[in-house]
């Protein structure tokens, strides 16, 4: 038998023990990340309703609120309040801003943090 070290081919159990270890942290990431921008998604989508509607300009701060609170209830969304939406009103121009993040804990002291920034504005600047 004429074997040589060069010839032979394979993983050695501690390289497919490496392997595995990074597609499962990889998979962890996804389904904790995906999750994120997915609620993400129903908040800008429920502003985007907002915008869209043609009494937005003309509505006042509580009207603007309620709007919002009933859309993130439809949408289920958990992580952001209608409080947390700042409201603009100056005449005719209504702005709203949405700034907040999510923290998502992965394992032991690991997080991950997501930082969103939303704006829609309706109405023209005086």
């Amino acid at each position: 038998m004429n074997s040589s070290l060069k010839s032979q081919q394979g993983l050695t159990l501690l390289s497919i023990a490496f392997i595995l270890f990074l597609i499962g942290f990889f998979v962890l990431l996804t389904l904790k990340i995906v999750p994120i921008y997915l609620d993400h998604n129903k908040v800008k989508n429920a502003l985007t309703a907002l915008e869209k509607d043609p009494a937005f300009p003309n509505m006042s701060e509580f009207e603007i609120r309620r709007s919002l609170d009933s859309r993130f209830n439809i949408n289920y969304v958990y992580d952001v309040k209608s409080e947390d939406v700042k409201i603009v009103k100056s005449g005719a121009y209504t702005k709203a801003e949405l700034e907040y993040e999510t923290v998502v804990k992965l394992a032991y002291n690991l997080s991950v943090l997501a930082e969103f920034h939303d704006v829609i504005e309706a109405g023209e600047k005086d």
